[in-house]
């Protein structure tokens, strides 16, 4: 008998079916009714008139300059954030570096923390009249200038870049790893320094990765919104995803129609940069492993070895202890900026617990993580097994779908999700409840959850599956009890992923929510615009608590997949 793919029988083509229309639904669905809301000239759920008129709005001086700081800040952030990244992961794949694997986890870790939590952080560190910096340094040099300003174009691209970095960092750091010395060798060999044979072989053979990671980022930094809501907006620096919000939440009256043309506008232009990234890369191949069993080089650093590990050190504790330091400062000062003896106090942690909207939206956010975690898991899991173990011509189509939410920001796919929900018929009561959340949740985690069960699945043979179907076993059995139970340590990393997805999530929640239905990052937005800056670091901490626990979870699920490899 020959092994290979699967060919569903008439049952599981079935199933299949259901599972294009699940897929339409989450994200095909949500991209018609963005051209439809922008050609529509009333709020969703209204009657109305098809015209051109948001995207006449978006041909004016003012849309021009915040398209140029979406851009700009968007590609600044990125070449900073790569070059910051190829070197911390050059440091801990290919030199002597103290201590590398934990340094690994360190850098990592900003990446977990949910960025509404960081952004209000750094607003109470780099304010620049009572920012714990700028007092720090006063106090310590005499001076009466504040050094750190956050509320700037820098501000706004230092936060993006304490994303990027680790986010960038876990593409490059394999890299490094899989690359066959030989050639650096050889070069060596051929009296080419070490810089020049950086430059010539090592960027040379990562420049698919550095390519598609700077697509990626890029792309990343034109959908970002918390970044410019809380740095730029204060000093009037509007970028695109801001703009949509303002059009929506921050005008007397709501311009749906401009907000959604300027959605479809940025989706357009991000499909167009996968494009360019696809036609850049086609054709070209760099074979950067070998058959051939081998150890990458290591570098030996000497005494620098300790600067390099400081360098490492310094990048935790700027991303990470900063930060938490500061909600650990405030949640215990009465007022943020006066820190004396006679300040401290535990009212906001009273405050925080006596407080509804903090519970309600605390139940939320873990029913929604689990839930949304859950389903995101399931549905990827099936999706990777279609397209990856099968012989069904649509495979490719429903690979495809699942992928379309990746090229939509948060922010873009909330506003179609408004439209979608608001024209269902009212039999079908989603818009307005904290179902709408879930469904817009699922829709932005499908395509994590079936990259994390394509790589699972790509490691299993087909010899099992195949004896499972011999001895009778249905499509069902095989698939739960032969493929999900060997690949059940990706699902369970891939879970914790999508959980810590859903808790940092904002900008389609921003717009999704309504009474009853806040999650943890819209009840501190509007803490935080409320003024109440304790408390939003006590809840900042629960919410640090959580990522810790949560990360601790999940290296112990790698730990454990690597011991049994």
């Amino acid at each position: 008998m020959r092994l290979g793919r699967y060919k569903p029988a008439p049952g599981p083509l079935l199933g299949v079916g259901v599972l294009l229309l699940i897929l339409g639904f989450l994200a095909a669905y949500p991209l018609a009714m963005l051209l439809y809301g922008s050609l529509h000239s009333t709020p969703p759920g209204t009657p109305g008139e098809f015209n051109l008129v948001g995207y006449a709005k978006i041909f004016s001086a003012h849309d021009a300059s915040v398209v140029f700081n979406t851009i700009a800040l968007a590609f600044v952030k990125t070449v900073l954030a790569l070059g910051l990244a190829v070197l911390l992961a050059w440091i801990v794949a290919r030199t002597d570096t103290p201590w590398r694997g934990t340094l690994e986890v360190l850098i990592t870790l900003p990446f977990f923390i949910p960025p509404i939590v960081t952004a209000m952080s750094w607003g109470m560190l780099g304010n620049p009249q009572v920012g714990l910096i700028n007092q720090v340094w006063k106090a310590v040099t005499g001076s009466t200038s504040s050094p750190i300003n956050v509320y700037s174009y820098a501000g706004i691209v230092w936060h993006m870049m304490q994303y990027s970095i680790p986010f960038l960092f876990l593409f490059i750091v394999d890299i490094f790893r899989a690359m066959d010395p030989s050639l650096e060798e050889s070069s060596r060999m051929s009296g080419a320094s070490k810089l020049r044979t950086f430059r010539s072989i090592t960027l040379i053979l990562m420049m698919p990765a550095l390519t598609s990671s700077f697509i990626l980022s890029f792309v990343r930094g034109i959908e970002s919104f918390e970044s410019a809501l809380f740095f730029g907006t204060p000093v009037g620096i509007t970028v695109i995803t801001t703009e949509i919000y303002n059009a929506i939440n921050q005008r007397q009256g709501p311009d749906y129609q401009y907000a959604t043309a300027l959605s479809f506008t940025i989706l357009a232009f991000l499909f167009l940069l996968v494009l360019v990234q696809w036609r850049i890369l086609r054709g070209r191949t760099f074979t950067t492993v070998t058959g051939k069993g081998y150890t990458p080089n290591v570098m030996r650093l000497g005494a620098w070895r300790w600067v390099t590990f400081g360098f490492c050190i310094l990048f935790f504790f700027v991303t990470v202890v900063l930060p938490i330091g500061q909600l650990l400062i405030g949640s215990f000062f009465r007022y943020m900026g006066f820190y004396s003896a006679d300040m401290l106090t535990l009212d906001h942690y009273q405050s925080v617990f006596k407080n509804s909207d903090f519970w309600r939206g605390f139940r939320n956010t873990m029913l929604l993580g689990f839930l949304g975690a859950t389903a995101t898991m399931v549905l990827g899991s099936i999706v990777a097994y279609v397209s990856a173990r099968t012989t069904w011509r649509g495979r490719r189509l429903i690979d495809a779908i699942a992928w379309l939410p990746w090229m939509m920001p948060g922010m873009v796919l909330g506003v179609g999700f408004l439209w979608a929900f608001a024209i269902l018929p009212h039999s079908i009561p989603i818009y307005g409840t904290i179902w709408a959340l879930l469904l817009a949740y699922v829709a932005l985690g499908t395509p994590v959850s079936v990259r994390v069960m394509n790589g699972a699945y790509a490691q299993l043979g087909y010899d099992l599956e195949e004896c499972s179907r011999v001895h009778g076993g249905s499509w069902f059995q095989t698939f739960w009890r032969i493929i999900v139970a060997l690949a059940w340590p990706s699902f369970a990393v891939g879970w914790i992923l999508t959980f810590f997805g859903i808790m940092r999530e904002l900008s389609a929640s921003v717009l999704l929510y309504s009474v009853g239905s806040e999650v943890l990052s819209v009840v501190l937005l509007k803490l935080w615009t409320n003024g109440a800056a304790e408390q939003v670091s006590v809840i900042g901490l629960m919410m640090m608590i959580l990522v810790v626990l949560f990360r601790a979870v999940q290296l112990r699920f790698l730990n454990r997949r690597i011991g049994m490899a």
